[in-house]
């Protein structure tokens, strides 16, 4: 699971980024309220960046290398989805990409569940 560990790894190297990116260079650029939700797309990033590196590093020997896989891309893709489209309104100043938002929340709830569900069945392994 060497790859899905590397994205994920630039994934939270991107989150620091993001994150420095508002407390810096956004503070007096857009309104309070843009920075809150500035603030909350970075914890949503980092949280599942770190998911998809913790499933492909620790949790992937536990579970089919395939599903491990998949849990990994749907954190990575969901995060894009969910936090970009929150970087890109805060940015662009373009309300409607908040409707894009809740698509990358199913893609988080979605990844957690695959998760559970495939820790169910192998139990042996934990």
């Amino acid at each position: 699971m060497r790859k899905p560990a590397a994205i994920a790894s630039v994934a939270m190297a991107l989150a620091v980024a993001c994150g420095a990116f508002g407390a810096h260079a956004l503070r007096d650029k857009v309104p309070s309220a843009d920075l809150v939700i500035w603030e909350k797309s970075v914890f949503y990033h980092f949280m599942h960046a770190f998911s998809a590196l913790f499933v492909a590093l620790v949790v992937s020997p536990r579970i089919a290398q395939r599903r491990a896989a998949q849990i990994c891309a749907l954190f990575l893709a969901s995060t894009c989805v969910f936090s970009g489209s929150l970087y890109f309104l805060v940015l662009l100043n373009q309300r409607w990409l908040g409707m894009i938002t809740p698509l990358g929340g199913l893609g988080f709830i979605a990844a957690w569940l695959m998760l559970a569900a495939q820790l169910w069945r192998e139990p042996k392994n934990l």
